[in-house]
């Protein structure tokens, strides 16, 4: 017997499908009060959904830029290693062995002064 007023207490008031209505409101005004704070919870959603485009479209123009600043260097750093292959093909084209050792050595050197500096 003490479950069943137990669980009367707790479902008081509900009934199948919804809410039943008191004396003091009727079922329209139930209906029109969720049907509110539905529209309000909507409109916080649309809100946030608004600001989170917002804030997804600012990102991907800023990585859009990023990108094409990023292409732009890119292509010209192709253009600049581009002359340096040219230059050495022609180094490598002619056949003098004095100026290849003379290359070679300069290379040497250089990469030597680098490591020692960065040490």
């Amino acid at each position: 017997m003490n479950t069943r007023s137990n669980r009367a207490a707790l479902f008081d008031g509900i009934e199948e499908g919804g809410i039943r209505a008191s004396s003091s409101y009727s079922s329209h005004e139930i209906d029109e009060h969720e049907n509110e704070r539905a529209m309000d919870g909507l409109q916080d959603r649309v809100n946030l959904l608004k600001r989170l485009s917002g804030d997804i479209n600012e990102e991907v123009e800023t990585h859009n830029r990023m990108l094409d600043r990023m292409g732009n260097e890119m292509d010209a750093s192709r253009g600049v290693l581009s002359g340096t292959m040219d230059r050495f093909k022609t180094v490598f084209e002619t056949k003098s062995s004095r100026r290849m050792i003379s290359l070679v050595a300069s290379f040497v050197v250089i990469f030597l002064v680098v490591y020692y500096l960065t040490r």
